[in-house]
């Protein structure tokens, strides 16, 4: 099984899990999330990107997968793909690279689909 299609399997089984308890506040929370990504004053495509940067930082690679996945979708280059890892490791410092490996696998295997 594909590395994609196995986060994306398991995301939406646990997704499905946490909103099956209906529990107000996470239900709130997700919603608050998907809002913070539409499109604006800065545009969806920009989020993303940003979103990229900050799970890159903050060292999450689910985070990381899913704002990949976005950036791939919305048509994000690979040039840029490297320039947004650029700016990640410059602001996250070398604790960041072995993410960068895992980004550049995955990102290599989305456009493989």
């Amino acid at each position: 099984m594909s590395q994609v299609k196995e986060f994306n399997d398991y995301r939406a089984k646990m997704n499905e899990r946490i909103m099956a308890q209906d529990n107000k506040v996470l239900k709130r929370f997700f919603s608050l999330d998907n809002q913070t990504y539409q499109e604006g004053t800065i545009s969806t495509q920009t989020k993303e990107m940003l979103g990229l940067v900050a799970s890159m930082v903050l060292r999450c690679d689910d985070c990381i997968k899913y704002h990949l996945e976005k950036c791939h979708e919305m048509k994000v280059s690979t040039d840029q793909v490297f320039e947004i890892l650029s700016v990640a490791n410059m602001v996250g410092g070398s604790i960041c690279i072995p993410h960068t490996r895992r980004a550049v696998e995955y990102w290599d295997e989305l456009d493989a689909e």
